[in-house]
């Protein structure tokens, strides 16, 4: 089974139904909740969401929401370790080193799922949009 990282981009596009992005993260998600990949995200994700989401939404929406994306989702500690090697990355964007070494610090993770390709340049796993990865993936059905 593909196990993916799967970047704060991509769950705030979900959760905000930002167009034209939220589609494909819908997709995304309804795969790992129906199994047919297994989604991970790094704990750090639920502090970024919270903190946008908040902007926007009350506490109780937007810890409802994180709640049911907990339920479907893997969770990957951010430790010293991983802050360590992310201070060290060559990822120009710090949040997305700690993501990349979150992902790094899980065996088996396939690859990143993100809509910010570019940060991960020098990534040593397949990074991917949710839009090539549902097609390359045929998910897109």
């Amino acid at each position: 089974m593909i196990q993916v990282l799967i970047d704060t981009n991509v769950l705030l596009d979900y959760l905000s139904g930002r167009e034209p992005f939220c589609q494909e993260s819908a997709r995304l998600l309804e795969s790992v909740h129906q199994g047919t990949i297994k989604g991970f995200v790094s704990s750090l994700t639920f502090s970024n969401l919270y903190y946008i989401l908040r902007k926007f939404h009350s506490h109780q929406h937007v810890i409802s929401a994180l709640d049911e994306i907990a339920e479907i989702i893997s969770i990957i500690k951010v430790d010293e370790k991983v802050i360590k090697q992310a201070l060290k990355s060559r990822l120009t964007d710090f949040e997305d080193a700690i993501q990349y070494q979150a992902a790094l610090s899980r065996i088996g993770i396939n690859m990143v799922i993100t809509r910010n390709i570019k940060d991960y340049r020098h990534a040593r796993i397949p990074v991917m949009t949710p839009e090539t990865f549902l097609r390359t993936m045929d998910y897109s059905a």
